[in-house]
């Protein structure tokens, strides 16, 4: 089964959770469907119904702050799994552009996807020090980025409801 997009009342994106929760949350009354799969259906033996895609819940949720917890993982989906130096996707790992030695921090603004050999090759300098400019400058993703753009879920029916007119790869 998929996953369904969850929206607070205010529209803005919450979670992301599956078909089975999402319909018991409609069924409920506790969600609204938004959109409901166009070739997909919930099965009964008498009856179907439409499989939510993108549900709104019908009570306000506060949520104080909404992060993307940095992981490896999450440094490498921002990173597009690519080295930020030549750009190959071979044995990749983490540098930070202002090496740990010179005070640089382990943050999102700091740590970039590196293959060994540029990892090796920078060693203990900055990207400027030895001539290895950075494809893009790391940053930390936003909840809503990092569900439209590096999460690899989003369903073409979230892009409305995610702030995206159409996908753009």
């Amino acid at each position: 089964m998929g996953k369904v997009l969850v929206l607070n009342q205010d529209y803005s994106a919450l979670s992301v959770c599956t078909v089975p929760k999402a319909f018991l949350l409609v069924y409920m009354n506790k969600a609204e469907m938004l959109a409901e799969s166009p070739r997909h259906y919930l099965r009964t033996v008498n009856d179907k119904f439409p499989m939510p895609v993108v549900i709104r819940l019908n009570r306000y949720i506060h949520i104080p702050y909404r992060g993307v917890v940095m992981t490896r993982q999450n440094l490498f989906k921002r990173d597009s799994n690519r080295c930020q130096y030549c750009g190959t996707h071979d044995n990749l790992t983490l540098d930070h552009v202002i090496p740990k030695s010179r005070g640089g921090k382990t943050t999102w603004d700091n740590l970039a996807t590196a293959c060994k050999r540029c990892n090796s090759r920078k060693g203990d300098h900055t990207p400027e020090e030895v001539g290895m400019p950075l494809r893009q400058r790391p940053f930390r993703p936003s909840f809503l980025m990092f569900i439209r753009d590096f999460s690899g879920l989003a369903d073409d029916e979230w892009l409305p409801y995610l702030g995206v007119k159409e996908r753009t790869y």
